[in-house]
């Protein structure tokens, strides 16, 4: 009976050993980052189609009294309420006591393309860094220096309110190793300059898939559904197909998006509202060569039919969503 103890004993030592050196955090190291002169103004370009200030600096929903229509006062504040629990949207200002003044920009990489905060604490992926790790390491350098040069907010926002298990943010290192590898996109050489231009826009900084996209249990992607549709997380309707079936976005021309990209209205005459305005006036500030590159890559997407269950509805289907 003693050895059968002992034997159990030792397998659960070696589980929970197997156990914490699986959810033990993944780093880039020092010697990772490239030597490059950050620059500002790109720093700039790359955060408005990161649609950084959407959370951080959005008034909408604040969870409390701090309130600025200034898009470059990151101070946080806003509470995303998801099945999970909620999720209370940090400040990101160059405040070195609430915000990310102290970070380093090795710091600022590491969050981006591993999900880790400077004291090794895994950040949930409410942050998208699933999308954000395949900006390259040059552009976040530049985002980095954008960020320090904007006002410094003194705001500390409060903890997330999650529920059980969801709570258990060392988990977090379990469910990385299935999403999270720090990868940056990588250009396909058999596609144009402009093809892969509009990769990284859609898929790193853009972020798109995060809404576009369904999940599973786990709350991954699923990639056989990536970009055709999803319910709101936030409870609220659908986030619309944008492949290019029958379902999505396949009766669109590529002036058609890059059109609606900046006007926010649509081949039907139609406008779009609610959670895609702000992310429209921010496709709007890019260039018409970087909108035309998103349009060309929608396009070149694999059709997919529509993979969110929405609710019935007494008419057509909305595009607000």
């Amino acid at each position: 009976m003693r050895s059968a103890l002992l034997a159990v004993l030792a397998l659960v030592v070696a589980g929970a050993i197997v156990l914490t050196l699986l959810t033990l955090p993944v780093r880039v190291p020092a010697s990772g980052l490239p030597s490059h002169a950050p620059d500002i103004a790109n720093g700039k370009y790359i955060f408005t189609p990161a649609g950084c200030a959407e959370c951080h600096a959005v008034p909408v929903k604040a969870c409390d009294d701090l309130n600025t229509k200034d898009k470059e006062t990151l101070a946080g504040g806003r509470c995303l309420k998801t099945s999970y629990g909620t999720f209370n949207v940090p400040n990101i200002s160059p405040d070195k006591a609430t915000g990310i003044g102290s970070w380093t920009t090795l710091d600022f990489v590491n969050a981006m393309k591993q999900g880790v905060a400077p004291d090794g604490s895994h950040l949930y992926p409410a942050f998208p860094y699933t999308s954000y790790q395949r900006l390259t390491f040059e552009d976040l350098i530049d985002l980095k220096a954008y960020l320090d040069s904007l006002p410094a907010v003194k705001h500390r926002v409060a903890p997330h309110a999650l529920r059980f298990p969801y709570n258990l943010r060392q988990a977090l290192g379990l469910w990385k190793r299935l999403y999270v590898d720090g990868k940056s996109v990588t250009p396909d050489p058999k596609a144009s300059a402009e093809l892969n231009r509009g990769a990284y826009l859609v898929l790193a900084a853009g972020h798109c898939s995060e809404c576009h996209s369904s999940r599973d249990l786990l709350g991954g992607i699923v990639k056989a559904k990536e970009f055709a549709g999803a319910l709101n997380p936030e409870g609220k309707g659908d986030v619309p197909n944008i492949t290019p079936s029958d379902d999505g976005i396949g009766d669109w021309t590529v002036e058609d998006i890059a059109y609606l990209l900046e006007t926010g209205n649509t081949p039907g005459f139609d406008t779009i509202g609610e959670n895609m305005v702000p992310v429209q006036e921010n496709m709007a500030k890019l260039t018409p060569e970087d909108r035309t590159a998103i349009a060309v890559f929608l396009k070149s997407l694999p059709p997919r039919p529509d993979a969110a269950q929405k609710p019935a509805q007494t008419g057509g289907r909305e595009v607000e969503q």
